[in-house]
């Protein structure tokens, strides 16, 4: 039995972008699976064997920053429009822009695509990319090849001039390879660059080229001693000494083991690039459309607020009578963004909107429950709206609103009933009184159960303290005892002293 099962399909693959497109009926070509679970065709054919029938796998990757600089953009250009000004088109934006640059050998590049790890902000404090070209260089060096190679060394050392250049070793170069190697400091850095060396040197036709790439790649031995007869006959034949060709080879086949596909690394660095000069020029709007492709990720949005406060972007608390679902841009603020309360859906939001445009502003609690539907707007969904400070507008205790809350529900609840029956009610008064600025309850007594309680509620259905910091209340006595010093300015050449920081104690784990 073990036998018979032995080498049989078990399951079944599926590249996450793999699109296959035939000129006609592809079941002429390959056989179909058909996948039941997700409504989709796939080949039964695997990459390899798509490409021998004659085929073209393509990867299609959907990239979430691309709707980050859409929405961008369309944020810009709605307000430049309404100002009469020329909208901006990201394709036409110089490449070569200083002040981006700047930011970027400052390593600054939270929510800049690829460019965001620790690890790749230290590479870009050591490298200092200054043109287009070195983030290129930059997002194919940034892999486990070439940083444990020591390329990643080279490279930086002969960009900032502490390492001769060479095409591409001091003892074997040549004149022909500094076209092609000039742009990575004479390192074999992509894969074109092997490709080209093999057309210049060996005279290679380019569909040559490509099957040298990848035999490099797969470092098939065969492949290989092929590909090395080949390269030494052509280069003999364009005047190359053989002894030169074959410690090219030699070098061409090192390399490519940590060659990266340029036209990938371009597509890529181009992305970083425009988010860069997107959060440079306008950088409240882009951190606004960065948050909101992230608006259900709340750690990701702590960071994100954090490197607002860094760029002096001041975050406003949501606001009930804006509606706004997604964080929005307002000159040099963004206005919290109604989806990013924990518990408050889509569709509590669209009611929101829905009333706001029908009737105007809510004038208060009352006027907020009694306007809205219970269904989307339940007393749990308003208590969260409450804590997150999105009806600090209409009153600004939030006290007030959580002792309010039932009686506005109910009231809510009785207006409708008296809409369907034409009667009036005792809570009539008590819409006529809110409306002259009046309120059910008593200011609370106990500070520490409306100050500290209300902040850690609203780090709850926020994930961070926006309206306030409970450290806040002792700030002055705290900076007076510690001198002044944050945790931030603790640097390495403190090192041997002694320092007084403060801070509060968020958790315990046991």
């Amino acid at each position: 039995m073990a036998k018979n099962l032995e080498g049989s399909i078990k399951n079944i693959g599926k590249h996450a972008g793999g699109i296959v497109i035939a000129p006609n009926k592809i079941t002429n070509f390959t056989p179909i699976y058909y996948d039941f679970k997700n409504n989709t065709q796939l080949t039964q054919f695997d990459k390899d064997d798509i490409e021998k029938v004659g085929l073209v796998k393509f990867d299609f990757l959907g990239l979430r920053t691309l709707t980050i600089i859409d929405w961008t953009v369309k944020i810009i250009n709605r307000k430049k429009l309404a100002n009469n000004l020329e909208p901006i088109k990201i394709i036409d934006i110089s490449l070569n822009d200083i002040q981006s640059f700047n930011m970027l050998k400052k390593a600054k590049t939270t929510a800049i695509f690829q460019l965001e790890s620790k690890g790749i902000r230290e590479l870009i404090k050591r490298l200092k990319p200054d043109c287009f070209e070195d983030i290129i260089a930059l997002v194919a060096l940034f892999r486990p090849g070439p940083l444990q190679s020591g390329m990643v060394e080279n490279f930086i050392n002969r960009k900032h001039g502490r390492e001769k250049i060479s095409y591409p070793d001091p003892t074997w170069q040549h004149q022909l390879l500094e076209p092609i190697l000039k742009s990575t400091y004479g390192i074999i850095l992509y894969q074109e660059q092997v490709m080209n060396i093999a057309q210049i040197l060996a005279g290679y036709s380019l569909g040559e080229a490509d099957i040298l790439r990848r035999a490099m790649g797969k470092k098939k031995p065969k492949e290989m001693f092929e590909q090395r007869d080949r390269f030494k006959s052509g280069a003999i034949k364009t005047g190359i000494n053989a002894t030169f060709a074959m410690k090219i080879f030699d070098l061409l086949e090192k390399f490519s083991g940590y060659g990266f596909n340029k036209s990938h690394s371009t597509a890529y660095a181009l992305l970083s690039y425009q988010t860069l000069w997107l959060k440079t020029h306008y950088p409240s709007e882009f951190m606004a459309a960065a948050m909101s492709a992230d608006i259900d990720n709340t750690e990701k949005i702590v960071l994100l607020s954090e490197e607002c406060n860094n760029l002096g972007i001041k975050i406003l608390s949501p606001n009930i009578n804006i509606g706004n679902y997604y964080f929005r841009a307002q000159n040099n603020t963004i206005i919290y963004g109604l989806g990013a309360i924990k518990g408050v859906g889509v569709s509590s939001v669209k009611d929101i909107v829905k009333q706001l445009k029908k009737d105007g502003k809510f004038q208060n609690i009352f006027d907020l429950c009694a306007r809205t539907d219970s269904k989307k707007l339940s007393q749990r969904v308003i208590e969260k709206l409450i804590y997150a400070g999105a009806l600090d507008t209409l009153q600004k205790n939030r006290f007030n609103h959580i002792q309010d809350l039932p009686n506005a529900i109910n009231y809510a609840r009785q207006k409708t009933t008296n809409t369907l029956f034409k009667q009036s009610d005792m809570f009539h008064s008590i819409l006529n009184s809110l409306q002259k600025g009046k309120t059910l309850c008593k200011e609370p007594n106990n500070f520490k159960f409306d100050y500290f309680h209300f902040l850690e509620e609203e780090k709850n259905v926020l994930g961070f303290y926006l309206s306030a910091h409970p450290i806040q209340k002792y700030l002055e006595e705290l900076l007076h005892y510690s001198g002044g010093t944050f945790l931030k300015d603790i640097v390495s050449s403190l090192k041997g002293q002694n320092k007084t920081v403060f801070g509060m104690v968020s958790a315990i784990k046991t």
